[in-house]
C-alpha cells in the first residue's frame, strides 16, 4: 500500500484499536472481511453516514472486502449509544422499509459489484435458546454498567431496559458469523465496536481491530447531524438543494467537511487554507467543497448545480456574502413566521403570512407554503426572502 492511500484511509480516524495490529493487517497481502453496520431506523442516509461509507469505499478500492451490514434485526432492540432515554422501538415493516432506501442509496457510494450487502436476521433468526444463553454468557452486567451513557442513567435513577443490553452483544455477534478482521464506526459506537473483540474472543475467532470516526457536525456546526434535527444533507437531496446546504455552512466548518467528506489528499487541503491566508474569497473554496460532493452522488451536476447557485444569487440581485442570524428559543421550535419578523428581515407577522402564502420564501431551497412552517431548535437554514434578502438563520 502506498503512504498516499493509507494517508486518505487513516485521515480523519479518531482512534484505530489496536493500531499496531490494524498496520500489519493492511500492510499484507491477504484480502481483509471490513465491517460497518447501519441499522435502518429512518428512511434516509445522510452526509453523517458517509464519512463512514467513504472510508468502507477506500478500503473497496485497495481490494478488501466490503460488508455493508443492514440491522434489520438489531433496530428491533434499538442501539443505546450515545442516549439519555430508551429508544422508541420500531416495528418490523418500518425497517424493511427503511432497509429498501439504504440499498438503493449505499451505491451511491459504493461499488455495487464489490460490496457484500448483508441482513443481520439472516442469523438471529436462526439462533436457538441455548446459543442465544452462549451468547450472552459473554459478558457481564458489571461491565456493561462501565460503559459511560448506561452509569449516568443508573445513577440517576433512569429506566434502562435489559434489551438494551443486548445490543452490543448482538453486534459482536454480527462480527462472529461475518468474520469481520475490522469494523467501522462512529466515535459513540467505541464501546459496542470492543465488546465485539470480546464476544470474538468468546467464540474462539480471531479479534477484529477497529477504526473509530468522528461524528459529523450538521449545518450548524453544533450538533452531529441528524434528521430528527434538521440540519442534515440526504444523499436524496436534489442536486441543487445539496449544493446550497454545502454553501450555507460556516468557513470554519467547511475545514471539518472538507477533513471528513472530501476525497481531496491532506497536501490539497492544505494549499487550499493556504490561498485562503493569500487572500482567496472563502467562498470560492467552499463551491469545490459544494462541487465535490454533489458530483459524487449525482453525476455530472456539481458545475450545473454552481451556475444554478450563482443565478440564483447574483442575477436576483442577493449578496452571496449572507448574514448570519443567531436566533435563540426555549421551545424545540419556533416559527418561522416569527423567525422572519424579529430578525427583521420582514417588517410584520402579517407580512411574513402574506409572502409565504404568495411563495415568496424559501428555506434551504425549498418553498414554503404553510404559514404555520416551524425552523426546529439545533437548525441552521439558509433563507431567502423575495427574490433580494437572504440569510443563514442559526436556531440555538
Amino acid at each position: 500500500m502506498s503512504k498516499e492511500s493509507l494517508e486518505l484511509l487513516t485521515r480523519g480516524t479518531e482512534e484505530i484499536i489496536p493500531e499496531e495490529t490494524f498496520l500489519e493487517q493492511i500492510k499484507s497481502k491477504r484480502k481483509l472481511r471490513v465491517k460497518a453496520g447501519f441499522d435502518p431506523t429512518s428512511p434516509d442516509l445522510h452526509l453523517g453516514h458517509t464519512v463512514l461509507l467513504n472510508k468502507m469505499k477506500i478500503f473497496q478500492d485497495l481490494g478488501h472486502e466490503v460488508i455493508f451490514l443492514i440491522g434489520d434485526f438489531t433496530g428491533l432492540v434499538g442501539d443505546p449509544s450515545g442516549v439519555n432515554e430508551t429508544r422508541p422501538v420500531l416495528t418490523q415493516d418500518q425497517l424493511d422499509k427503511n432497509a429498501e432506501t439504504y440499498k438503493e442509496q449505499v451505491f451511491k457510494i459504493l461499488d455495487p459489484k464489490k460490496t457484500e450487502i448483508r441482513f443481520n436476521s439472516e442469523w438471529m433468526n436462526q439462533v436457538d435458546p441455548s446459543e442465544f444463553i452462549k451468547m450472552l454468557s459473554s459478558y457481564t452486567v458489571a461491565r456493561m454498567l462501565e460503559r459511560d451513557d448506561f452509569s449516568k442513567r443508573y445513577k440517576s435513577q433512569q429506566p434502562i431496559s435489559i434489551h438494551e443490553f443486548l445490543y452490543p452483544i448482538l453486534q459482536g455477534f454480527d462480527s462472529v458469523k461475518l468474520d469481520a478482521d475490522v469494523e467501522l464506526g462512529g466515535t459513540d459506537q467505541k464501546f459496542n465496536l470492543l465488546l465485539g473483540r470480546e464476544v470474538q474472543k468468546h467464540y474462539g475467532c480471531n479479534q477484529q481491530s477497529i477504526m473509530t470516526v468522528p461524528l459529523l457536525e450538521g449545518l450548524d456546526g453544533i450538533k452531529k447531524m441528524s434528521k430528527s434535527l434538521g440540519n442534515y444533507v440526504a444523499l436524496e437531496d436534489s442536486p441543487d438543494d445539496m449544493f446550497g446546504k454545502i454553501m450555507s455552512i460556516s468557513d470554519d466548518l467547511m475545514w471539518r467537511y472538507f477533513s471528513l467528506l472530501s476525497f481531496k489528499s491532506s497536501q490539497e487541503i492544505s494549499n487550499l487554507k493556504e490561498e485562503i491566508k493569500q487572500g482567496a474569497n472563502p467562498r470560492d473554496i467552499k463551491f469545490l467543497l459544494a462541487e465535490e460532493i454533489v458530483e459524487r452522488f449525482n453525476n455530472g451536476r456539481g458545475s450545473k448545480s454552481k451556475e444554478n447557485f450563482i443565478n440564483r444569487f447574483q442575477k436576483g440581485n442577493i449578496s452571496q456574502e449572507l448574514d448570519e442570524i443567531n436566533f435563540e428559543i426555549s421551545e424545540n421550535s419556533e416559527l418561522l413566521t416569527r423567525v422572519l419578523k424579529e430578525s427583521e428581515l420582514l417588517k410584520s407577522t402579517s407580512d411574513a403570512i402574506r409572502m409565504i402564502k404568495q411563495g415568496a420564501i424559501k428555506v434551504n431551497d425549498e418553498r414554503v407554503s404553510d404559514p404555520k412552517f416551524s425552523l426546529k431548535k439545533g437548525s441552521s437554514n439558509l433563507v431567502l426572502v423575495g427574490k433580494k434578502k437572504a440569510a443563514k438563520i442559526n436556531i440555538k
